[in-house]
């Protein structure tokens, strides 16, 4: 790990791991961040570059840790500071960074700052929070059947209501301050007001309190609400641009090397406004891509991605997109048209307590029928398409979920390590998990668990591992151009990368996916690389030559092709592990 390299995000692989999901060290059934150092071995063999936590700070557990009540501490369940520290450091020293959530939009309505703001509101704390007269919902009259719009304020009335499922407003009658506050998401999460400055200094001292602690940055959750204003909709707004750029001009001169993700579910046209001129966010989630993967492999057909990814504008040359397959919330299908989301539920949701929002709340392997093909395609796709990818845990052992919890719970449940009771997660009785296991047996822990695909050198996560390896190997894949190739079968979704290094040898790499079950054959263009002689990543040996202006490859079914293409192309070590430090870390199966 590299300190001096400021750059590390755009060839980071992230994965997202859940604190109480994943190993719990003190038997009480809920994960913790010393049962999260235990498995740092694991996770150092996996091949990972950086770790995103979601929230783990104290909070009533209303939201799953999104409804922040303490910024700076961390929640009892799942240990100390002091815990926290040595987790970081133990990731350090394997050569792993971390990132963690950061909630700037709101807080829990039990945050002392929400608390004091109610109660007091002439006090220090009177003007944290959005506040606005309407009318009573005890004056409102007996047949309002929707009593929190009726008496709304009319501020910010062109704003969407985000939660349509929960949500009839985004305004809560407050009866201790007598008064409406404002909230887009839910009702337990009123909004900050950041139009007041000691907000933001107060969230500027949060910031700094864990990278202090050594963390490697934050993905800022929620961000294009921060400001509202009337006749908008109250999203991507100037103010909100203003204080990122505050935000990132601190980060840069008091922590050099921190990255700042930023998560905005928006068009690329709007989500390309966060980088700034390399002066806001130095990475944001390209969301649309995510359901357009989905769809052309349920389609057969590479349009939709093609079409997305043309719509990507230019970014900085200093940041990055992060692109993701799933994560811990549902699968969204906001930036889809109306039809493509009523084509996704159908085809992939269709048992209604498999949606959630306007999203999906399933996890990838039972999204594609536990099918290793459609997984190894999908991931194939992620690790080679522009950004960095974000491996969400247990989907690299094809996790399954459970439709039946609440909200998004069914896609949070616990790691599973191996077959013996507690899956290896926590000692504690099943009782008392604090979410169960998975039950399907297709995806249960007696056949789903590390300790058994780590002993199977043809199991999903063998696979996976060796897959990292090559990636970590080609810089191209983070650095590099990306051109679609188009070509005469829309069934084969091919593209090429290019990068020329500091010693100006340019690599390219030909990723050719066939998204449909049955074998296609596909005639690219290649005119540029005529006479060459491709070099097949994924089986380690020279490919058949490019003797002419045309390829034409035949792909298996859900197959793909990864061959690099340079002049006097040297045996790179394209299969072996990827460099361990110094230390012996190396975890046996049943660690």
């Amino acid at each position: 790990m590299d300190p001096d390299d400021h750059e590390w995000f755009k060839k980071a692989v992230f994965y997202e791991v859940m604190v109480r999901s994943f190993c719990d060290s003190d038997a009480d059934g809920i994960g913790d961040f010393a049962g999260l150092a235990s498995k740092l071995d694991y996770l150092q063999w996996l091949g990972v570059d950086c770790l995103w936590l979601p929230p783990f700070f104290p909070s009533p557990l209303a939201d799953g840790g999104y409804d922040v009540s303490d910024y700076t501490d961390v929640h009892p369940a799942l240990g100390t500071v002091e815990e926290f520290r040595a987790f970081v450091e133990g990731a350090h020293e394997r050569g792993i960074r971390i990132i963690t959530d950061f909630v700037m939009n709101h807080t829990s309505d039990q945050h002392p700052w929400f608390q004091s703001s109610r109660t007091d509101p002439d006090g220090p704390h009177g003007d944290f929070y959005v506040w606005a007269d309407g009318v009573p919902e005890d004056d409102l009259p007996a047949t309002a059947t929707q009593p929190k719009v009726a008496g709304d304020p009319p501020a910010y009335a062109d704003a969407r209501i985000i939660f349509l499922d929960t949500e009839k407003s985004n305004w809560t009658w407050d009866p201790v301050r007598k008064q409406y506050y404002w909230h887009r998401f839910f009702d337990h999460q009123p909004d900050l007001n950041f139009e007041n400055p000691a907000v933001l200094a107060e969230i500027m001292d949060a910031i700094r309190f864990w990278l202090d602690l050594g963390i490697d940055g934050f993905r800022l959750d929620a961000v294009p609400y921060l400001i509202e204003a009337d006749g908008t909709n109250c999203e991507n707004l100037p103010g909100t641009h203003d204080i990122l750029k505050a935000v990132r001009a601190m980060v840069d001169e008091e922590f050099p090397g921190r990255v700042l993700l930023c998560e905005a579910n928006q068009w690329p046209q709007d989500v390309v406004e966060y980088f700034g001129d390399d002066d806001e966010c130095h990475m944001a989630f390209h969301f649309p891509v995510m359901p357009r993967l989905y769809m052309g492999l349920r389609r057969e057909s590479r349009e939709s991605i093609s079409a997305i990814l043309a719509e990507a504008p230019e970014i900085p040359p200093g940041c990055q997109w992060g692109t993701f397959l799933r994560n811990h919330d549902e699968l969204t299908l906001e930036m889809v048209t109306e039809e493509d989301r009523n084509y996704m539920w159908s085809e992939y949701a269709p048992d209604p307590r498999m949606v959630s929002n306007l999203g999906i709340r399933r996890r990838l392997a039972p999204l594609v029928d536990g099918d290793l093909r459609r997984i190894h395609l999908l991931h194939a796709l992620l690790l080679a398409l522009p950004g960095s990818p974000v491996l969400y845990y247990g989907d690299e052992i094809g996790m399954g979920d459970n439709i039946w919890l609440h909200d998004r719970d069914g896609v949070r449940t616990p790691m599973q390590w191996h077959d013996g009771p507690g899956a290896g997660f926590s000692d504690a009785d099943e009782a008392d998990f604090f979410l169960p296991l998975v039950q399907d047996p297709r995806y249960a822990p007696a056949g789903v668990n590390v300790e058994q695909q780590m002993l199977d050198p043809g199991s999903l996560l063998v696979w996976l591992r060796a897959l990292l390896v090559i990636r970590r190997n080609h810089p191209v894949f983070g650095l590099g151009t990306f051109t679609d190739l188009g070509g005469d079968n829309d069934k084969v979704f091919s593209f090429l990368r290019s990068h020329t290094d500091d010693e100006g040898r340019t690599v390219s790499i030909l990723c050719i996916n066939n998204l449909s079950a049955e074998p296609q054959t596909t005639r690219l263009n290649l005119a540029r690389f005529a006479g060459m002689v491709p070099y097949d990543l994924l089986r380690d040996d020279d490919h058949a030559p490019i003797e002419t202006d045309e390829l034409e490859v035949e792909v298996a079914g859900h197959g793909f092709w990864w061959l690099r293409i340079m002049a006097d192309d040297p045996d790179l070590p394209d299969t072996a592990p990827a460099p361990e430090p110094e230390a012996d870390h190396t975890p046996s199966p049943a660690n």
